[in-house]
């Protein structure tokens, strides 16, 4: 019997799938490689989200594999006007992230409430300053991203006490305990009076640069903006302006336009911000998670059976959220 390929795109550590063991033939490329690979493989393993190499290799001739299952939440990294008309199926790793986010937004939330950076670099000066800081209980919060990262974010934040609206791509009532969502005619109104404005979307062509100069100057002075979404839903030189004449009071950015941020960028020195290096879904043995995550997957696609987390690849995202 023949075994399929699988062929994996290549990220350090590499992906454990040690019950595909014996059942699957395992190739493995990189930039240089995968174009000349993919004729050959049946399915295709983004494990190197950050890469664009799928975009690039896959207008190519020859075989395309049925299945692509990128490890992350986006797509934007590897969809081509090529595979998005093509008859494979593209898979995400919805569900692994939810959780890790949402906490990590309500740390970042409640580290800029309390003002814990100047802490911070106060107690390495050995500055002793007493200064009064901001209840979270009571504030509003914009989430925009209706997806499973959205709504994590939402419901971590009014367990805080936060009054939190969620805006996605069209507007539907609540139903089943789940939060009503706002369509995107409501997000001027809602970041206007927002203390927390939080980017969760995925990154489309609707959203790329929804967060410019205008939207900027929507904001409250004393609001903060935090974005785990994508970077390039953010205009950053209108960011960095932003916080620089102090019309928003600050900033929490886990992803930019351009990974790693370069040392000249001047999100590093404006007031108020607070920069991670794509961290905030990134907790302990979240690679075991991705990978078994997959393992599973692929169970059902050997089984002939549906895949979940498919993505409508005309939109970017799984749909039913």
């Amino acid at each position: 019997m023949t075994l399929p390929t699988l062929l994996v795109l290549d990220a350090d550590p590499p992906p454990r799938l040690g019950r595909l063991t014996g059942r699957v033939r395992v190739e493995h490329a990189d930039a240089s490689t995968l174009a000349e690979r993919l004729p050959s493989a049946d399915v295709l393993l983004v494990w190197d989200f950050t890469s664009h190499a799928v975009r690039a290799a896959w207008p190519g001739g020859g075989p395309r594999p049925s299945w692509v299952h990128t490890a992350s939440a986006g797509v934007d990294h590897l969809m081509c006007p090529e595979l998005a008309v093509s008859d494979t199926v593209v898979t995400n790793a919805r569900g692994v992230f939810d959780r890790p986010i949402a906490e990590y937004v309500a740390a970042l939330v409640l580290a800029m409430a309390k003002d814990l950076p100047r802490t911070l670099a106060l107690q390495r000066e050995r500055t002793w300053l007493h200064r009064e800081s901001r209840r979270v209980a009571g504030t509003r919060a914009c989430v925009v991203g209706s997806g499973p990262i959205g709504r994590a974010v939402a419901g971590t934040l009014e367990a805080l006490g936060v009054t939190t609206a969620l805006v996605g791509r069209t507007a539907r009532a609540g139903s089943d305990g789940a939060a009503a969502v706002h369509g995107p005619e409501d997000l001027d109104r809602l970041i206007a009076r927002a203390d927390w404005v939080v980017a969760a979307a995925p990154l489309t062509e609707r959203t790329r640069g929804m967060f410019d100069a205008r939207r900027f100057g929507l904001m409250q002075p004393s609001a903060h903006f935090v974005n785990i979404g994508r970077g390039p839903l953010v205009v950053e030189d209108a960011l960095a302006e932003a916080l620089e004449q102090r019309r928003i009071a600050g900033a929490a950015l886990d992803v930019f336009d351009s990974e790693p941020l370069t040392a000249d960028s001047p999100l590093w020195d404006v007031p108020g911000r607070v920069v991670s290096p794509h961290m905030s879904g990134d907790t302990l043995g979240w690679r075991d998670e991705l990978g078994a995550q997959f393992v599973e997957l692929y169970e059902l696609w050997a089984a002939g059976k549906p895949l979940v987390n498919v993505v409508d690849k005309q939109r970017g995202y799984v749909p039913g959220h």
